[in-house]
Formats: C-alpha cells, structure tokens, sequence
C-alpha cells in the first residue's frame, strides 16, 4: 500500500494551542465583520486549502476557483462558528465539502469510469525520443485519476476518512468506495511504475 499521508504532506494536519487560539480570534473578529481579520485567515490557511482541492479535483484552475468558493461559504458560515474543534479542522471539511457537492454533481454525467483505455497515463515524447511521463511525481500521479477514484483515495489515504464517511459524502455504496480505492492504488502503482521505465 502507497503511503500517501506520508508523502503527500500529512503533517499540516497539527493544529498546537497557540496557534488554534490566534485562528479563534481571528474567527470572532471575522464573525463580526472584520474584513481584516478575514483576510488574515485567508492568507493563513488558503494554501493548505487549494492543496486539498487541488488532489480532489485534479486541475488547478478548478482548484483555484473551489478556493474562492469555500473562502466565500466560510465567510457566510463564521457567526455560526461554534469553536468546537480547531478553525482551520473546520475550514479544512468545509472545504472537501464544497468540491464533492461538485463531484457529486458531475457524477451523473460522467461515463462509468470502467474503459481503463481512457484511463492510460498521459505521457509526451521529449527531445531524445523518450517518453516523459507527465506524472513523475506522486501528485501528479493522482490527478491524472478517474475523479471518484481520486477522491476515493486522498480522502481515504491523505484525509483519513473511513469508507462509511466516504460513501455517505459521495452517495455511494460502502463497497463501491472500497472498490474505487483498490483501483485508484492500482492506478497509481502502475501509472508510477511506468515513470521508471
């Protein structure tokens, strides 16, 4: 099994006091209409955002965009900010939330995601003749995925969601998130395998 969390930026997860205590300041200032205080937020924790969205999605424009989306349904959401868990936890589901409501809705006009032919690694021809992989890292590895499956694994692998959660958020059986991790693991193994050829 691919250690993802590991590799793909695992240790953002930690939120120590200090820092949970200047984000929930910040949070009250903005659930009063700080501007200021917003923005500092933004800049805070916007990257770890995109990164998130960026694996889930695969592209980095829509990325781009599914971070101003969640940004705008954090603002919407602060007065109701209860202070429960860490600012940044809250933000950070808020933001998965937002790109599978768009997974979920592009999931009844995708085919079946089963003619792995469609799915072959990208790959372009460099000056010597070679074939250069796209994906020669890890995360570019991943985007290239089938996007359920994609999703399927960074929130499994990277986010550490249990499959039941995973089904629930994406409005699929148990065992077919079981079914679209082995395949996204598969994917990868081979789609990586050939960047060493």
């Amino acid at each position: 099994m691919l250690s993802l969390a590991v590799t793909l930026d695992a240790a953002t997860h930690a939120s120590p006091a200090p820092m949970r205590e200047e984000d929930h300041a910040l949070v009250r200032a903005a659930g009063a209409g700080d501007m200021r205080a917003f923005e500092a937020l933004y800049r805070k924790h916007s990257r770890r955002v995109y990164s998130v969205l960026w694996r889930l999605c695969g592209h980095e424009a829509r990325a781009e965009d599914l971070v101003q989306e969640a940004f705008v349904r954090a603002w919407q959401a602060l007065p109701g900010f209860r202070f429960e868990s860490a600012f940044s936890t809250w933000l950070h589901r808020l933001a998965v939330n937002t790109a599978l409501m768009e997974i979920r809705s592009r999931s009844g006009g995708e085919a079946l995601e089963t003619d792995d032919a469609a799915l072959e690694f990208q790959a372009t021809a460099d000056s010597a003749g070679h074939r250069t992989a796209l994906g020669l890292d890890l995360e570019r590895a991943v985007a290239t995925l089938p996007p359920r499956a994609r999703a399927v694994l960074v929130l499994h692998d990277i986010e550490g969601w249990k499959h039941e959660e995973i089904a629930a958020e994406l409005g699929m059986a148990v065992g077919s998130s079981k079914a679209q991790l082995h395949r996204a693991r598969n994917l990868l193994r081979k789609r990586l395998g050939e960047d060493h050829e």
